[in-house]
Formats: C-alpha cells, structure tokens, sequence
C-alpha cells in the first residue's frame, strides 16, 4: 500500500479510522504543501487535512478532498495532525491548530481544538484543550480499561516530550504529567496488541517502541522503522505513525520522504514530497516488530 496526496504530494502524519456508517476505511492526514513555493518552512504550514477513503480494505485509497468546517477565525491557517476517534456515539478529532502560515518553525503558539462529526464529513469546533502549554501539538487518545480515556501528546515547551491527562467525558481535562522523557520526541501513538499496550514515539530517526500493562507504567523495548524499507517509495525511515486495531492484528500507517537521503538541496521538491506506507506489525520475545518489507494483501482491514 503506497498513497500519494495528488494536489501537493506531501501526505503525512496519517490516521485511520473505520467510518462505520459506509463500512470504509477512512484516512485522514496533514496535507503538507510539498510543491508550493515560498520562503523557509512555510510549506509545512498553512495546510488542509486532507481525505482519502478505501473500499477494498487497504489496498488502494481515493483523494476525496480537504475535511471541510475546521476553520473557527478568518484567514489562511495550519492544520497538523489530527487523532480521529469513535467515543460517545460520534466522532472526536483532536487535532493541532497554528494561526497564519509562519515560515519558521519557531516563535508562534500551537493548540489542540477539539471538533465532533456525525459521518466524519461535518465538523463542529469545541475549541481548545486546556493542556498548559502554549505548544501543544500530535494528540493521541486511548479509552481506559476503567472507564474514561487518557491523552498524550508533544510538549514543545517543556524539552518536546510527551505528557498525559486524563477525562471522563473528554471535556474536562485533568492537568498534564510527563511520560516519556528523555531524548525530543513527536507523535505519540497508543495502541493494544498481544495482550498488552504499545505507545510509539517519532524520534526523527525511526520510532521508538514502547510497552505498558496499565497505560501508565512504559517500558522501552526498542525502535522500529529505523532501517529503510526495500520499496521504491520506503527509502528512509518510517516517520509519525498511526496504528489500526483489527482483531488480534495490527497495522501502522507512517510517512517517508522517499527522495530526501539522495537530494542534493534538502529544500527542493524531491526532498519535501512524503508517501503514506502500510505495514503489519507483530510481538515477538516482547518486543514489537514492524514486517516492513512483507506485501500486504487487500483486504488486510477488515469492516467488522
């Protein structure tokens, strides 16, 4: 499975989810504008989140547009992100807001706003998630054996690493505590396979893999997607990933940048352009693998 945004080619940091009305996977993602101009990094702003559906379980994906109603003030904004969740009989997305299109990464606030959908089409704002901090960004969300559900995401104000709150209606929040620490770090993802939770963090360099009994105690079992792949598109390192839950299997949704490594000007088009890849993911001695390199088949997501 290889998917290519076809307006900017620059599809990244994927979710999946099951739109359960259709009986289609759904993935929406950040819609990076890879071939526009402009100075510094203003291409990794100022985007849409971006729309494609399957109807054959994975196997091929259809453009249908940028979500539509995300905008809450006037102007050109930025998008990054989004988690997409089925919770109290509609869907939730968390996902990261920058007002304008800045052409630096530093120097302007990020926020978590929360919006609602019946269909995964209409969306209403319900605005942003206290988290104490001015540099929230890469919400993921997992439902508590308990009851209630846990956030995690990236703190950019305090050494980029992952913090988490609790709620019981995922309205009020409890206040942040750290989780992982250690060496920055993005894109925290949480998700059960074998019999035990998984949380991935983006390190820039593959991502790290962790293991936890109770979603609170982690425990590093190593990296993943850390090695390239043998596909055409697969020739870097997996990057911000979401993970599918099917039955008693997984499967990781991740970005590259195919064409950075052998680019001689790491700001051309060839460079920027991103491929969202598939793959399945297994345990072994307790540790995660990712089967990088091992075809996927469609239908490997089943609707039910």
């Amino acid at each position: 499975m290889s998917y290519r945004d076809p307006v900017y080619d620059g599809a990244t940091d994927p979710v999946v989810v099951l739109n359960r009305a259709r009986g289609e996977w759904w993935m929406l993602y950040t819609q990076r504008r890879a071939s526009a101009p402009g100075p510094g990094v203003a291409w990794v702003h100022g985007s849409d989140i971006g729309v494609a559906v399957s109807r054959d379980g994975g196997g091929s994906w259809l453009y249908r547009g940028t979500v539509q109603g995300l905008d809450f003030e006037p102007g050109r904004n930025t998008f990054w992100a989004p988690e997409v969740f089925w919770a109290e009989g509609q869907y939730h997305m968390l996902v990261t807001y920058i007002r304008g299109v800045p052409d630096r990464w530093e120097g302007h606030d990020r926020q978590i706003r929360h919006y609602v959908s019946p269909d995964l089409w209409r969306w209403s704002d319900l605005g942003p998630l206290h988290l104490n901090s001015r540099r929230a960004i890469d919400a993921a969300v997992c439902r508590l054996p308990s009851g209630g559900y846990r956030l995690w995401f990236k703190d950019e104000e305090r050494e980029s690493h992952t913090y988490a709150c609790d709620s019981a209606d995922l309205t009020a929040w409890t206040p942040p505590q750290p989780t992982i620490t250690g060496a920055a770090h993005e894109g925290p993802n949480v998700f059960a396979l074998d019999g035990c939770f998984w949380m991935l963090t983006d390190e820039w360099r593959g991502l790290a893999a962790y293991r936890s009994d109770d979603l609170t105690q982690w425990r590093r079992t190593g990296m993943i997607l850390d090695i390239p792949g043998t596909g055409p598109d697969d020739t870097d390192v997996g990057r911000h990933a979401d993970v599918a839950e099917c039955g008693d299997r997984a499967f990781i949704f991740y970005f590259t940048h195919p064409g950075l490594a052998s680019a001689a000007d790491k700001d051309s088009y060839q460079a920027r352009r991103s491929v969202v890849l598939a793959a399945e993911l297994a345990v072994t001695n307790g540790s995660l693998r990712c089967l990088r390199d091992k075809p996927l088949s469609a239908p490997f997501l089943p609707v039910s």
